[in-house]
């Protein structure tokens, strides 16, 4: 006996495609929001090294220097972040 194949109708279709780009685009965003947790992680722990060179050095502008990079890396990575993640929720 052979077995019948039902073919949905195009709304039944349309709204198949609707509910599988939605779990895409879900997918895609927490993927982004992943990719960002990383980013942000490894460059605060690339400043925290800078941070640590600069407790380590007895030269006062070379510590300046490791202290401002530092702020520089942190102050970037949180406004990269931050703008990541509001581009994430449009």
């Amino acid at each position: 006996m052979a077995t019948q194949t039902r073919t949905p109708s195009p709304e039944q279709a349309a709204e198949r495609i609707t509910e599988i780009n939605e779990q895409v685009v879900d997918f895609g965003r927490k993927a982004g929001l992943g990719a960002i947790e990383a980013y942000e992680t490894t460059w605060t722990t690339v400043a925290d090294y800078q941070d640590k060179v600069a407790d380590s050095t007895k030269v006062d502008w070379v510590a300046d220097a490791a202290r401002a990079q530092a702020n520089f890396t942190r102050e970037v990575t949180r406004l990269y972040t931050s703008t990541a993640r509001d581009l994430l929720k449009k």
